[in-house]
């Protein structure tokens, strides 16, 4: 079986959207030419400028969480190889927006020509720089999918989320060197958080 068939057995993919968007959306094609090999590798690949392609479990959990569906609004920071983005422009599909921040100039050009070669790019705007700089009080989302960890949820990203909205941010978990997966979701101005241990992300810069 290959590897988007052992998560399904595994029932970490479990939603049919998500699990089509992972079986179309390869992750080889997102992967440095000499690591293409071990797309099927349930594990994080180097991708440069000390960054990673997420391991796959990892990322189908996030996707699993945030339950993206079509017509929504997502934003994606640190999309790094890009292989996130295309996900999610599978999954919001010609009525929907991905807005995809990358601050690292060389991994920003990489990811969006990955993107681009897959022809997933017409939904998608491309932001080069810090997320800060790009999150205004005007621009919220249905969605907002961090792939670093943080040292604390940004109160930024929360209030940058429409009503229903959900955040999925990994957090810093004391001195341990794990991170926590948080599932943050707005209902008008309370925000419910929920928690998922035991994960490991480079660090949100």
């Amino acid at each position: 079986m290959g590897l988007v068939d052992d998560l399904i057995e595994a029932k970490i993919l479990q939603t049919d959207e998500v699990i089509a968007a992972f079986k179309i959306v390869d992750r080889a094609n997102f992967l440095p030419a000499e690591l293409k090999d071990s797309s099927e590798e349930n594990v994080p690949i180097p991708i440069g400028e000390g960054q990673t392609n997420s391991q796959p479990m990892t990322v189908a959990q996030m996707f699993e969480l945030a339950a993206v569906r079509p017509g929504e609004e997502v934003l994606d920071i640190g999309f790094g190889s890009g292989w996130t983005t295309a996900l999610l422009a599978k999954l919001v599909g010609d009525s929907g927006r991905v807005v995809a921040v990358e601050i690292v100039p060389k991994l920003f050009e990489q990811g969006k020509a990955n993107v681009v070669k897959m022809n997933l790019a017409s939904n998608v705007e491309f932001l080069e720089g810090s997320w800060e700089d790009h999150i205004k009080e005007s621009k919220i989302f249905d969605c907002i999918i961090v792939s670093a960890a943080a040292a604390a949820v940004p109160a930024s990203l929360k209030t940058a989320l429409k009503d229903g909205g959900r955040l999925i941010i990994p957090v810093e978990e004391g001195v341990s060197g794990d991170h926590v997966l948080v599932k943050i979701t707005r209902t008008g101005d309370e925000f419910h958080q929920e928690e998922f241990p035991g994960f490991q992300f480079v660090s949100l810069v």
